[in-house]
């Protein structure tokens, strides 16, 4: 018995031993992630009543989940730091390197300013949901994301992410949710987001994304939601988007995108928002867009160049909310059909203003609750049963309204579709009667017509019409002689004369031929008010077609000289096409001694207005442009010369690059403007047209450039640009600027590669930068000075200045010692060829600084010891050059010299 006891204490003692060991060890599991997570807590400032020191976290710890034993979620969204970490909040999050289970990580709305780690994608291999939207991240999107393949949510939106979006995300096939928006992201969208088969949801709304959209997006099938709004997209709506079956909401709106809406997009049965509003789409939209099954609720085409009517079916849709096609060139009648009594007052907002739409209001607007017809040409009364909603009647032929049309205006419009006005209701406007008087008063007078235009009609035939063709024989004769005397012209500037019989371009096909009519209502007749400016080229004035788009007009006088530049800017336009040059909307050039060109209206005016601007609502003072956006204007407006220079054949030539000439958009882009001085770099002719047209040549240089100045001149002028973005000296840029090149001759020896600090004695006060960003200015006033330099031949090309201002750190950390100057530029076409290139150009011109120093400081010092910092550091800049002039150290150069400026000041140079 005594035995039996034994046995059995000693059977609880066993098993009470083995399950205080597992005990045990499931505790030592614990503490190690425990002490992770207050870590954790301790690095992001998070206060104690979320994650209290006693307690398990995975059972009283808020937003932490477990599976068996291990930590696999944390939410800290919405989470409050104690008064310490609220002073310095960073993103710092170490700790989670030690979490390797980790499936769920959601920070959302807590602040972590700083960039992403790139061992996220390293250690985080287990991570399905990754939550960072609001948390005030910044930098690139770490290339390294590209592994966590398991990964199937991605939040990233609304955040200062900046760069490229990563190719590396098309390998996450799991993702079902990718949201980027509202960042500053750039470049183009990768083809390899094609690849997410699984996703869902697709946003990367509100950034500067440029480029087409990608085709092979249509391949995703089970896509729900797609929001490219607020973006740069350019070129045709891909007909491949067709094939997203599924697709629900589909928002493509705020983007350049041009074309007509694809026919394909009709086959999107299940989508409920349409929203391609604020593009430059054209052409009219499919008969089948709309159909009886459709679940459209949200349908906005606003502020395009859409014509056309309006199918039927759209009005009509069953679960239609929002209808918004204004400002686009649409026209019809409305459906003459009454509504459903199930469907009256459904529909929240119908606006179809600034449109061509006439005719009678129909009871198809019973079904709407806020209705905008405004700016169309509607007649007759309004319905009862619109009186009482709210509702915008003005600018229409409607009767017994205020703020109507003019009757001519009205007459005129529905004479030229064959129709008869009712003239505000007023009598004797259309009655029959008058057309029966009209008609038998007639009969003498048609006789008499026809005698008269029988007889001039002989006249033009017989008389007028043969003396023509004398005269243009003769002509032709003439000119064919002047050309057999011209003497003969060298074998090099013949073969710059473009070939006989060449086409020109086709004035059809080059943007919309608009009335004069048009223009002047577009500008109130050309007032002073609408005038923004008078340039060299043209007057400017600011105007709004009939659909409410802003754009600006240049009106050109031909009897002025050099008014030919319209010509030239017509062939370029039809040649050339770039997200980087102004959008070109149309011409005017119906008038013999005046013309007209129209191009969209830039919201941030030029560079020379907008560098400092007085704020809204901000008091008196000024305020200027931050430095992420002048190095943003710069690196666009590099883009657009080197599109002129590299991808153009023959490279065009700008000729007034400027910071007048370089126009931003709503969203600080830069579109190149002053096209009308650019030619083809070699060509010492006029256009083909200018000879064709027999317009006057001129062989006097540009108000802007030299007469036969090429690419390196540009060059020259966009460092004078980078210079002005450097120093916020406004005019340096402007040409025939005296004090400007005194100034630039002050300035440029505080550009040293070897002396950082010096160039903060010439940067813009306003400017707020800190060590890194100081970097950056360093790096640009370096690449303006190889770009000032006073032999051409030795300024980088425009394409190295993109990659230089696209990488300015590496301007200015990497060994700048190494390679020979743009001789290695020629033969070497790896990553250091630009670097070369910037670096050999300051080289050639750091010799003269050293002059400009040599000459401030000592006055017939021959160059040695005990100078002063800045004229060692000019030194040190010119260092394993050999001087061939011994006294050119101590001779003080006059500014012309030092920096030059290209035929416009008066300087020959060979080669510009």
């Amino acid at each position: 018995m005594v035995d039996q006891r034994r046995s059995a204490l000693g059977f609880f003692l066993c098993l009470v031993l083995f399950d205080s060991v597992v005990v045990a060890g499931q505790t030592r599991t614990r503490f190690s992630e425990r002490l992770t997570l207050l870590n954790l807590r301790s690095s992001l400032g998070l206060k104690g009543t979320d994650w209290p020191i006693k307690g398990d976290p995975c059972g009283v710890w808020r937003g932490i989940q477990c599976e068996n034993g291990s930590i696999t979620g944390i939410n800290v969204s919405g989470f409050r730091r104690t008064r310490i970490g609220k002073q310095n909040p960073q993103f710092a999050v170490d700790p989670l390197r030690n979490l390797t289970r980790l499936v769920y990580f959601n920070a959302s709305g807590l602040a972590l300013p700083g960039s992403i780690p790139e061992w996220f994608g390293v250690t985080l291999l287990t991570l399905q949901v990754l939550d960072l939207s609001s948390c005030s991240v910044s930098g690139a999107v770490p290339f390294t994301l590209g592994n966590l393949t398991s990964l199937k949510t991605l939040n990233l939106s609304q955040n200062s992410l900046t760069s490229l979006v990563p190719s590396s995300l098309g390998q996450l096939l799991n993702l079902s949710e990718l949201d980027l928006s509202k960042n500053s992201l750039t470049g183009t969208l990768p083809p390899s987001f094609s690849s997410l088969k699984n996703l869902l949801t697709l946003d990367v709304s509100s950034n500067y994304l440029t480029g087409p959209i990608p085709p092979g997006l249509g391949t995703l099938s089970k896509l729900i939601h797609l929001n490219f709004s607020s973006n740069s997209f350019s070129s045709p709506i891909p007909s491949e988007l067709g094939g997203l079956v599924n697709l629900v909401d589909l928002d493509l709106s705020i983007n350049s995108l041009s074309g007509s809406v694809p026919q394909e997009l009709s086959k999107l049965r299940k989508l409920q928002l349409m929203a391609i509003g604020d593009n430059l789409l054209s052409g009219t939209l499919p008969v089948d867009l709309c159909s009886a099954e459709s679940q459209l609720q949200s349908l906005v085409f606003r502020e395009n160049v859409i014509s056309g009517s309006v199918p039927d079916l759209c009005w009509s849709l069953p679960r239609l909310r929002i209808l918004d096609i204004a400002k686009n060139n649409f026209t019809g009648m409305l459906p003459n059909s009454s509504s459903d009594p199930d469907q009256i007052a459904t529909t929240t907002v119908v606006d179809i203003s600034s449109n061509t739409f006439y005719g009678e209001l129909t009871a198809i607007l019973r079904r709407f609750r806020e209705i905008n017809l405004s700016g169309n040409y509607f007649e007759g009364k309004v319905p009862d049963y619109v009186v009482g909603k709210n509702v915008s009647v003005t600018s229409n032929c409607l009767q017994n309204e205020r703020r109507q049309k003019p009757s001519a205006i009205c007459a005129a419009f529905y004479k030229s579709r064959g129709l008869d006005f009712d003239d505000f209701g007023r009598p004797n406007s259309t009655q029959p009667t008058s057309r029966k008087a009209s008609s038998g008063i007639s009969h003498r007078t048609v006789i008499i017509i026809a005698a008269v235009a029988g007889g001039i009609g002989f006249i033009l035939i017989f008389v007028i019409l043969p003396i023509l063709l004398v005269v243009c024989i003769r002509r032709r004769r003439r000119a064919a002689q002047s050309g057999n005397v011209d003497r003969p012209k060298p074998a090099g500037e013949a073969s710059q004369q473009p070939p006989k019989g060449a086409q020109t371009f086709d004035l059809s096909r080059l943007g919309n031929a608009f009335s004069y009519e048009q223009l002047l209502q577009a500008t109130a007749e050309f007032n002073d008010g609408s005038l923004i400016k008078r340039g060299h080229s043209g007057s400017l004035f600011r105007g709004f077609l009939e659909n409410g788009t802003p754009i600006v007009i240049k009106k050109i006088d031909v009897r002025e000289s050099k008014s030919e530049g319209y010509i030239s800017e017509l062939e370029l336009f039809s040649k050339a096409a770039h997200q980087r040059l102004v959008p070109f909307l149309g011409h005017c050039l119906e008038n013999e001694s005046q013309k007209y060109l129209v191009y969209k209206f830039m919201r941030n005016g030029d560079l020379a207005s907008a560098l400092f601007r007085k704020p809204d609502n901000e008091g008196d003072g000024l305020k200027s442009l931050d430095w992420i956006t002048r190095l943003k204007i710069a690196l666009g407006a590099a883009e657009g010369l080197s599109y002129l220079h590299h991808e153009c054949s023959p490279p065009l030539v700008h000729r007034d690059v400027q910071a007048s000439s370089i126009l931003l958009d709503d969203k600080f882009e830069v579109r190149l403007g002053s096209l009308s001085e650019a030619y083809a770099q070699g060509d010492a002719y006029q256009s083909r047209i200018s000879r064709l047209l027999r317009l006057p040549q001129s062989t006097e240089p540009s108000s802007s450039g030299a007469a036969n100045a090429t690419c390196s001149y540009d060059v020259y002028c966009f460092g004078k640009v980078l210079l002005e973005l450097v120093t916020g000296k406004l005019g340096i840029s402007s040409p025939d600027n005296a004090i400007a090149r005194e100034y630039m001759e002050e300035a440029l020896p505080y550009i040293s590669t070897n002396e950082k600090e010096l160039v903060t004695k010439i940067i813009d006060p306003s400017l707020m930068v800190d060590e890194d960003l100081l970097e950056e200015v360093w790096a640009m006033a370096i690449i303006a000075k190889s770009c000032l330099n006073p032999k051409p031949t030795r300024r980088p090309l425009m394409r190295h200045i993109v990659n230089a201002l696209e990488n300015p750190l590496k301007v200015v950390r990497e060994d700048t010692n190494s390679g020979s100057g743009s001789s290695r530029l020629r033969t070497n076409s790896s990553r250091g060829s630009w670097n070369a290139a910037i670096f050999g150009s300051w080289r050639q011109s750091a010799s003269d600084v050293t002059a400009v120093q040599a000459g401030a400081t000592t006055s017939g010092n021959n160059g040695g010891g005990g100078g002063n910092g800045l004229r060692n550091s000019g030194s040190q800049g010119s260092s394993g050059r050999n001087n061939n002039n011994g006294n050119s150290s101590s001779r003080r150069r006059q500014s012309s010299e030092i920096v030059p400026e290209p035929a416009a000041y008066g300087v020959v140079e060979d080669n510009l």
